[in-house]
């Protein structure tokens, strides 16, 4: 007897779980155009295949940097200010901001943190400037990530970036990212911390 109450229970649960499932929509929200899915992705993969047409290089990026308010957060040398480093320092600055994923080198250069130059971009493109996220043009764009990689010595300063060259930008933490996690102890945050 027992068995049919849970067998009826069990059949109970699963019908009203398909009820939920097509429930109405009660009229609100709706389904975006395909034109808004496509302004919304706008993820950039190591592959480089959904950046913008445009280019820049460093030369073309050191007077954006000032221009564009970067040396406002991050120094006018790209470290030793209040938010992440992005340029290597000359040993006399240090960042006040801790490492938080695995360091590549004694500075916490934030940009030597991406495994992909890609991500460098997509980074500056999606969340720079501070408070004018989004307003930069491609070409703006590709210029910083050219000036912040040449800064930290991956490119030559006359090199381009654009589509086919920034994707193949080998960068120093390439690998990195495979370390081990540090183990795990019962009511201590799990943060990775890497000399």
């Amino acid at each position: 007897m027992a068995w049919r109450n849970v067998v009826s229970a069990a059949i109970v649960l699963v019908a009203g779980a398909a009820v939920s499932a097509q429930s109405p929509t009660f009229g609100v929200g709706r389904a975006p155009t395909a034109e808004e899915v496509r302004a919304w992705d706008i993820a950039i993969r190591p592959d480089g295949a959904e950046l913008p047409p445009g280019h820049g290089t460093a030369k073309e990026g050191a007077p954006l940097y000032t221009q564009k308010g970067c040396a406002g957060c991050h120094g006018r040398t790209g470290s030793g200010s209040m938010a992440r480093t992005l340029i290597k320092s000359d040993g006399t600055t240090k960042s006040s901001v801790p490492c938080l994923a695995p360091c590549v080198n004694d500075n916490n250069v934030m940009a030597l943190h991406a495994p992909y130059a890609t991500v460098v971009w997509d980074y500056i493109n999606r969340g720079m400037p501070l408070g004018k996220e989004g307003s930069l043009k491609p070409d703006e764009v590709y210029a910083l990530t050219a000036y912040v990689l040449f800064k930290n010595g991956v490119i030559h300063e006359d090199d381009v970036m654009d589509q086919q060259s920034l994707p193949k930008v080998e960068m120093p933490n390439l690998h990195g990212y495979s370390l081990p996690a540090q183990p795990w102890k019962h009511g201590a945050p799990r943060l990775l911390n890497y000399p």
